[in-house]
């Protein structure tokens, strides 16, 4: 299985960057893994609302560069379906089945996602009604992934 994770913003934390490495380096077995930033949109703190549509469509086309035609794109969104890990583990399982072997999952900047990426994602995902920093949703994001191999195959996960 193929599984991109395409992010706006460049990651800097370097607590957040071990984490994911490490869990990069778990899903090495269970599927070939690409990370991509895309640069996030400049912008002042204050923006209008046509301000930061414009914002999120300009960093929406540098997301939508990196998604291959026959993916099967999930959007991180907090309207999305929230799942438990182990219909997440199902899903994707069931993704494998059908032949669907490219899965893009795309986590937007702060401002969240411009509509065009919402209309070209399969799935609407979400983490919990909680709003987590885009940087984090990463690790989070990871973590569930790699998760979700190991419930598929029935081995032990620690906590």
């Amino acid at each position: 299985m193929n599984i991109k994770i395409i992010t706006v913003g460049k990651l800097k934390e370097k607590y957040l960057k071990m984490g994911i490495a490490e869990y990069a380096k778990r899903l090495g077995p269970f599927c070939k893994l690409e990370l991509i930033e895309v640069a996030d949109e400049k912008a002042p703190e204050k923006l209008s609302e046509l301000e930061m549509i414009q914002v999120k469509d300009k960093e929406g086309e540098r997301i939508l560069a990196k998604v291959p035609d026959q993916a099967h794109v999930f959007a991180l969104a907090i309207e999305g379906k929230q799942r438990t890990s182990e219909e997440f583990a199902q899903e994707i399982n069931q993704l494998g089945i059908q032949g669907k072997s490219n899965l893009v999952f795309i986590i937007g900047g702060s401002l969240g996602l411009s509509k065009d990426v919402m209309d070209r994602s399969n799935t609407k995902i979400s983490f919990g009604k909680m709003t987590l920093p885009h940087q984090l949703m990463r690790l989070v994001l990871i973590e569930q992934i790699y998760r979700g191999f190991k419930i598929n195959r029935n081995e032990p996960y620690h906590k």
